[in-house]
């Protein structure tokens, strides 16, 4: 995944602090027109889109992207072995928790919801619109499916 940062220099903020010297990370600001969608990492089924707008996923250390959800995404029963965070930004998803989809159990989340997923706990998520979510946490980003035959890096090389 590519990492970016677009960092804005504002003219108006004067001599003083024009001379002073950086002290720690610079500001950072992505709009949404500098976002660079690319497909989401192997680990993730074939159709979601990620952008990445700080920190590096893959590494050690904290992390933002944004994930794009088409409508009838799945992803199947899985964890991580570190926090996961996720606000939805547009369109509607469906999560749950266990070792298993159930459907009758599963909680809606439509623009502004916010879960928290501890370290270890198994979730699933099905995508009824398309769906923008930005999910940050502290990396790796590492996802272990719980049923491993839902890996969608178990498959097969295509013909």
């Amino acid at each position: 995944m590519r990492t970016f940062a677009a960092v804005v220099f504002l003219a108006s903020a004067g001599a003083a602090w024009a001379q002073a010297p950086a002290a720690g990370p610079a500001h950072t600001v992505v709009t949404p027109a500098a976002l660079q969608w690319g497909p989401g990492p192997p680990a993730l089924p074939k159709g979601v889109m990620v952008a990445v707008l700080s920190g590096d996923p893959g590494q050690p250390g904290p992390y933002v992207l944004r994930a794009k959800l088409p409508a009838g995404y799945v992803i199947k029963p899985h964890w991580h072995p570190t926090d996961e965070n996720l606000t939805v930004l547009s369109g509607e998803l469906r999560s749950g928790m266990g070792d298993a989809i159930d459907e009758k159990s599963m909680e809606t989340m439509t623009a502004g919801s916010f879960a928290r997923m501890p370290a270890t706990m198994r979730h699933y998520v099905i995508v009824k619109t398309e769906t923008v979510l930005q999910v940050h946490g502290t990396g790796p980003f590492v996802l272990t499916y719980v049923n491993p035959a839902d890996d969608p890096r178990q498959a097969p090389p295509a013909p």
